[in-house]
């Protein structure tokens, strides 16, 4: 009986937990959905590009969202190839947010926290050093939007379906009535969001403990983050069930901040994950390009194309970096020096949140 009541327990806070992940998405959308789509059409320099990808994807809380949105401003001639392969970079970068937000949840537990900082910030490490690599060799030889554009040659006219999401089908009635409830106030549904996510983790993370430590915790280690491919797959094919990375990566912080698995362990599965949310946006482009009239086909190919350049960004960062020990380390050490820094002193962490995600593409898009 206690443990059928653990497990509804678990059920219920993590529906909160998911709410609240809706919430945020669309209190941020709400204040600043207009403006992260002015903010792709006016991309000039790949920097600036990538910083707008990253800026905009921060805004509104999804990188499905801004790589979609990127796919229709190119298929709809809007903006062009060499422009959006930085946008869809920067949007890899800042999906990573909402892992941070996430691990802010356990700021009042100093040990939890310097795992759950760890835990979160080694994708935001992946995706960096993926862009240092790619985005040279693709200035230089297009190394990814030449494979693509081969692939839309032969992809394009396919057509594309919507993938149903079972979480969004039973989170977003109740994150919209919320909205409604909140009068569509950007700020008041962010501020909701944030402190129902509060409330979540403070209570995931006692009741993944009772209920995980012993046998499931086995299982867990040895079926899902036992292997590093087993791990990735897991994190492939759970994006691609709720299109959202950040659900999927978000969802396994608590994890690590009650010390059930380690920031090694759900390393490859965030490299699934960003893998998995390629699916939205290349169904869309496949759409696109399958509906487009005579005149429109060469921007709709070329929509086809970015989607397909950001399904190879992913899985070629992944496979230069991940299998080479050396490269391998290099996320997981700098996210460890992050969470140390943030054990001793909690500024530290969200100087780096606000710094990284929101005031230096700020910064650089006001200047520039």
């Amino acid at each position: 009986m206690a443990l059928i009541l653990r497990i509804l327990a678990l059920l219920g806070v993590l529906f909160v937990f998911f709410v609240s992940l809706e919430l945020m998405g669309g209190g941020f959308k709400l204040m600043g959905a207009d403006f992260a789509e002015n903010l792709l059409a006016t991309t000039s320099n790949p920097l600036i590009a990538l910083f707008t990808g990253i800026l905009a994807t921060t805004l509104v809380q999804s990188s499905s969202t801004v790589t979609t949105l990127t796919v229709g401003l190119v298929a709809s001639g809007l903006l062009n190839v060499p422009s959006a392969i930085p946008v869809i970079m920067g949007a890899n970068i800042g999906t990573t947010v909402t892992n941070t937000i996430v691990s802010m949840g356990h700021i009042t537990r100093p040990e939890e926290f310097r795992r759950a900082m760890a835990g979160a910030t080694v994708h935001d490490f992946f995706n960096w050093m993926a862009v240092i690599v790619l985005l040279p060799l693709e200035l230089l030889f297009g190394i990814l939007s030449k494979p693509a554009a081969a692939l839309t040659s032969g992809m394009a006219g396919v057509g594309g379906t919507e993938l149903l999401s079972p979480l969004k089908a039973i989170t977003k009635p109740v994150s919209g009535m919320i909205k409604e409830l909140l009068f569509e106030n950007g700020v008041v549904v962010l501020l909701v969001g944030l402190a129902m996510l509060f409330l979540a983790l403070r209570y995931l993370v006692v009741i993944l403990k009772a209920l995980i430590l012993g046998r499931a915790e086995g299982f867990m280690h040895r079926y899902i983050f036992g292997k590093p491919i087993l791990a990735m797959l897991a994190g492939v094919l759970l994006t691609i069930l709720v299109q959202s990375s950040s659900v999927t990566t978000s969802l396994v912080i608590p994890l690590v901040g009650a010390g059930i698995v380690t920031v090694r362990q759900i390393f490859p599965y965030t490299l699934g994950a960003n893998v998995g949310t390629t699916i939205t946006a290349l169904l869309a482009a496949l759409a696109f390009s399958a509906g487009a009239g005579p005149e429109e086909i060469e921007a709709a190919k070329s929509g086809l194309t970015i989607a397909f350049v950001h399904v190879m960004f992913n899985i070629v960062g992944i496979v230069l970096i991940f299998p080479i020990p050396f490269l391998r380390e290099i996320p997981i050490r700098l996210s460890e020096f992050v969470g140390d820094l943030a054990y001793k002193n909690r500024m530290y962490a969200i100087v780096y949140l606000v710094g990284l995600f929101y005031g230096l593409p700020l910064l650089l898009y006001f200047i520039f």
